[in-house]
């Protein structure tokens, strides 16, 4: 079920899964090593992306919560909040291609209402605006989809916010997030048998079933990454949700239409760093969706920071999403629905 080989992964999605923790290497240290003017002593931070450049934004901004003073935005959309203006805001503009439509917009307003600005892209029209505007551009070389490049949407963005002198030094913790990758990628990889691989024996268990994925404070944008990563690349349907949020609500749904709940899967991502109460709120949710005839899972972080954990459980999850593509029989890379959204979207 789980054979990878060039017939069902033609483009070779799994090289850039294994690729993981090479490049957070490379983008960290790219990220210390580009340009960066001098800039005002910035306030605020507006990360704005859309789809797999956007979720590098997500998880800076849940990481930096315990580390740094100032507010964090991941912005999805065009434009920006009225609040955003003057040179102590610092816009970043994240776009793998250079050519999203929304971050360019977002761009134009940041101009428009005078903030710090710096553009994140490979190229593309993000890199020409930039420099038709004397603003500074941190340019890449990635050449495999948006999703693929999440270790250098947020590696460049980390060593920016250290060198920023927002956070302290960040060597030892990405140091630490390499070798937990590393060591997890053994027991993950497409090399290790379904018997020793615990991604593909819950993709199997994922086979057919809507999937939801939920995950408390700071682990939210993991369980995002999940939930796109399953569409993207199984072409699965998929949902997140962060506890203990879904503790006020979600639990009242479990009624109806139980129809449905047979052919339905949640899967409770956890760390030893959640919060005690939001520790306890897990066990008690999968009790509840248990009694509701609904299959759970739980996969908890390794390493015993928060990088470390976050990166692991963001591995752990591209490697089920890709091997659900492969039990589905279906190519992971191409997103042909996405696609043809834009096209129409350039005719109009």
């Amino acid at each position: 079920m789980f054979e990878n080989n060039h017939s069902n992964d033609p483009e070779n999605m799994a090289a850039y899964i294994q690729a993981l923790p090479q490049d957070l290497a490379k983008a960290w240290q790219l990220g210390l090593q580009l340009e960066l003017p001098e800039m005002p002593k910035i306030k605020r931070i507006i990360i704005c992306g859309m789809g797999g450049s956007a979720i590098g934004g997500d998880f800076l901004a849940s990481y930096l919560t315990d580390f740094t003073p100032i507010p964090v935005f991941s912005h999805r959309g065009y434009g920006l909040p009225a609040w955003a203006n003057g040179p102590e805001t610092l816009v970043i503009c994240s776009s793998h291609s250079g050519n999203t439509e929304e971050t360019l917009d977002a761009f134009q307003a940041a101009q428009r209402q005078n903030c710090s600005l710096l553009g994140i892209s490979t190229g593309g029209k993000l890199e020409r605006l930039a420099k038709d505007a004397n603003r500074p551009h941190w340019s890449f070389q990635h050449s495999g989809q948006p999703r693929t490049a999440i270790a250098w949407s947020f590696g460049l963005l980390l060593a920016l916010v250290e060198r920023l002198g927002l956070i302290g030094n960040q060597q030892a913790a990405v140091e630490k997030a390499i070798r937990e990758l590393e060591n997890q990628q053994k027991m993950l990889e497409p090399a290790s048998p379904t018997s020793q691989n615990p991604a593909k024996r819950l993709a199997g268990q994922l086979l057919g079933r809507n999937v939801v994925i939920f995950a408390a404070g700071n682990f939210e944008v993991i369980a995002r990454r999940w939930k796109t990563q399953i569409n993207e690349l199984a072409k699965a349907w998929a949902s997140f949700e962060a506890l203990p949020e879904m503790n006020h609500n979600t639990l009242a749904g479990l009624v109806f239409p139980d129809s449905l709940f047979e052919k339905t899967s949640a899967i409770f991502l956890r760390s030893a760093s959640d919060h005690p109460r939001n520790q306890l709120r897990i066990d008690l949710s999968m009790q509840f969706f248990l009694q509701a005839g609904i299959g759970i899972d739980a996969v908890t972080a390794r390493g015993d920071d928060k990088l470390s954990q976050m990166w692991s459980l963001l591995q752990f999850g591209d490697y089920v999403s890709y091997y659900l593509a492969l039990a589905y029989g279906i190519d992971p890379t191409p997103v042909e629905a996405l696609n043809f959204l834009k096209d129409q979207l350039a005719q109009n």
